[in-house]
């Protein structure tokens, strides 16, 4: 689903290929608590943050836990949506709130469920 996709610029109606590099706990990198999932947008890094009080929130509301999937899958989802409406091109980083995380992964729930099933996130060697 959002490991890896194209989507058109708004602004400049470039096709932007996005692809899902990795996922690492901000804590020890940039002190924030948060996960960071990176990918690469034309060759370009760019990364999502969220917030690990996401997950929290969710498994008190759900009893259920916020997989290592669905995370990349929730960061992908919100990536396309900025660049369908236009985000700024030369930010490196973007933040979601605990709302954006948990809006955004009931989309890819009910996304996955009409599906069939979600898809496994590729690993081993990555370019």
């Amino acid at each position: 689903m959002y490991e890896e996709f194209s989507v058109k610029d708004r602004w400049s109606g470039e096709e932007l290929h996005c692809r899902w590099k990795g996922t690492q706990v901000a804590i020890a990198t940039r002190h924030a608590d948060a996960v960071d999932v990176r990918f690469d947008v034309n060759g370009r890094a760019m990364w999502i943050a969220l917030p690990l009080e996401a997950w929290s929130k969710h498994k008190l509301l759900t009893g259920k836990v916020i997989t290592d999937q669905l995370t990349v899958q929730i960061a992908g989802r919100f990536l396309k949506q900025l660049v369908e409406e236009g985000y700024d091109s030369r930010r490196e980083i973007y933040t979601m709130t605990v709302e954006e995380v948990l809006a955004h992964l009931d989309f890819v729930v009910a996304e996955a469920r009409a599906l069939g099933r979600c898809r496994r996130l590729k690993t081993g060697n990555r370019e």
